[in-house]
């Protein structure tokens, strides 16, 4: 139980790497839109964290573990609100802009923690995909203003 719990964090883990490196690229490339349906995707993800919430008692996780993952689901819960459910338009607005990527880069850094439960196979590429994905954060902010 404890290594396909373990698996299941590491995938979640890449799973948003790699779908928040596609939304990153696709604003570089002038196509948000897609970006957005990504989106949708990275939300879907929020299930499995719960999953993994959930088993944390039984697999005596230590408290960082459930920091890490309400980081990001704290992020996910933001996410929702201001983009999808509400449609603020906050990345114009810096004190939010500041939360917001504070927030994201608690969750996402947090989910390195997650995915390191696995062993070096999977916190490798989670590690290079996060600092690709954490690039790509900043680049793509500098470029389109998103």
């Amino acid at each position: 139980m404890l290594e396909k719990t373990n698996l299941l964090g590491a995938i979640v883990t890449v799973a948003f790497y790699i779908s928040a490196i596609l939304v990153f690229i696709f604003r570089l490339l002038g196509k948000p839109q897609y970006g957005h349906w990504i989106g949708y995707f990275e939300l879907l993800l929020a299930i499995p964290m719960i999953f993994l919430l959930l088993k944390a008692p039984q697999l005596e996780r230590p408290v960082l573990y459930y920091i890490q993952i309400c980081c990001m689901l704290a992020w996910l819960i933001v996410e929702a609100l201001l983009d999808y459910i509400l449609k603020v338009d906050f990345r114009n607005v810096r004190w939010m802009v500041i939360g917001y990527v504070v927030l994201f880069f608690a969750g996402t850094g947090g989910m390195l923690g997650v995915a390191s439960n696995t062993g070096r196979g999977w916190s490798i590429p989670a590690i290079i995909l996060f600092l690709i994905m954490a690039v790509l954060t900043f680049v793509q902010r500098a470029i389109t203003g998103m």
